[in-house]
């Protein structure tokens, strides 16, 4: 497969852009090689500046719930730049949106949009920490948060210590307020708990964990959180930047039946557009400004172009039921494909997956949390992945991700993927 253009470009890249790249995993760093450059995508494809054709698995990191540039969506937002880009003012599709989101998740009683999902995580920390007058959060190991400081924190050595900044320009005093528990523990969040008796304002967890890959909570684990949050007066706030309106209707909570005190949002709810936001309990939002004294402000806050994408796709998804169901059977189908090649090669990996997220870890121990996740063999994937790129099969460069799917794979999609996934398995193991 030839990415000579792709190759050029990072190149040139890297001597105006840190690291070539304006995200991290972008740059191959865990699995090797060059970054292919994407130069459009339809579908379930994206093609390169090579013209290289991919079914793709990542989807954007999400949100192309119904595949790329779909004829809904795209129509949306062009009719909607017809009328300028933005206004810095109040519009209809804000509040048609809101509405819509409130009707969707239960538990959101009011909402407020934001640019993007690390601004939709720091600022519900905020408005729980206003809320409660307390300082310390809880945040678990492996769940990933957006770039905010608070959550750049590495665990403690032990269950009541405090975290350290696990990167240059976190202060230790964030550090000191950011304590870390291990995911799917529960005795070890009493612990916590326990040791910081009314200091604990807010409780931060992905509840399916899409960012040290597909981790799901085990049984008893949200509803044992959710005891816990109700018993010490502390903010629970699900996550779900990734898995809201992707696993049903409600997203994970629906899924659940668990419902926090915020939900923070983003992906889906733009369209594929820039956009965020965080909602949950009429209480604790009447706190935030100008209605309440928590401030949070943005000038590119419910942009009317990514507004307009976010309406056509969550009235389309709340209209179209169905889409879960076929999301549900491709999951089905490719998970039990990949499990029928790994027994025909006699290998035991594991695989994690809900409805239309998964991900294949190697490794022969269950994943239940980001210890076991990093027993992965991590040169192995790399392999891997090189192998189903040059199958046409465009994954997420990490072991650490979630692969998302999308209502554009068809059945033909999903045996290729499954045909390409043994032969590189054939491939990287000899």
């Amino acid at each position: 497969m030839n990415i000579s253009t792709s190759q050029a470009l990072f190149e040139k890249a890297q001597h105006f852009i840190p690291g070539g790249v304006n995200s991290p995993v972008r740059a191959f760093r865990a699995v090797g090689g060059s970054p292919v450059f994407i130069k459009s995508a339809k579908g379930p494809y994206v093609y390169d500046e090579d013209d290289n054709e991919y079914i793709e698995l990542i989807n954007s990191w999400g949100p192309m719930i119904l595949g790329h540039g779909h004829e809904l969506i795209q129509k949306a937002v062009s009719d909607a730049i017809q009328h300028s880009f933005s206004f810095g003012a109040p519009t209809r599709r804000e509040v048609e949106i809101a509405e819509l989101i409130t009707n969707m998740v239960p538990s959101i009683e009011k909402v407020r949009m934001v640019n993007s999902g690390t601004e939709a995580t720091m600022s519900a920390i905020r408005v729980a920490r206003g809320f409660t007058g307390r300082d310390k959060i809880i945040k678990f190991e492996g769940c990933y948060h957006g770039h905010g400081d608070s959550f750049l924190i590495a665990a403690g050595s032990g269950a009541v210590t405090f975290g350290t900044p696990d990167s240059p320009g976190v202060t230790k005093g964030v550090a000191n307020d950011t304590l870390t528990a291990p995911y799917n523990d529960l005795a070890a969040v009493q612990k916590l708990v326990d040791a910081n008796k009314g200091h604990i304002a807010a409780l931060i967890l992905e509840p399916v964990v899409g960012n040290m890959g597909c981790v799901l909570p085990a049984e008893g684990f949200l509803e044992g959180l959710r005891k816990i949050c109700d018993e010490e007066g502390i903010v629970f706030i699900f996550d779900e930047v990734m898995t809201g309106f992707r696993l049903s209707k409600g997203g994970a909570q629906e899924r659940f039946g668990i419902k926090p005190d915020l939900t923070t949002l983003g992906k889906i709810i733009g369209g594929g557009m820039p956009v965020g936001a965080y909602g949950g309990k009429a209480e604790i939002m009447n706190w935030i400004s100008p209605l309440g004294p928590v401030y949070q402000a943005g000038t590119l806050s419910g942009n009317p172009i990514a507004m307009a994408a976010g309406l056509t796709m969550l009235n389309y998804l709340n209209e179209h039921p169905e889409v879960y169901n076929k999301l549900e059977v491709s999951g089905h189908k490719l998970v039990n494909g990949f499990t029928n090649s790994m027994k025909k090669l006699g290998l035991n990996y594991t695989i994690n997956s809900i409805g239309s997220m998964y991900t294949l870890f190697f490794t022969e121990q269950a994943v239940t949390d980001f210890p076991s996740a990093k027993s992965s063999n991590l040169p192995l994937f790399g392999k891997y992945f090189h192998a189903m790129l040059d199958r046409g099969i465009y994954m997420g460069p990490s072991q650490f991700e979630s692969m998302f799917l999308s209502t554009a794979l068809e059945d033909s999609h999903i045996d290729r993927i499954i045909e390409a996934n043994e032969e590189s398995l054939k491939e990287v193991i000899g």
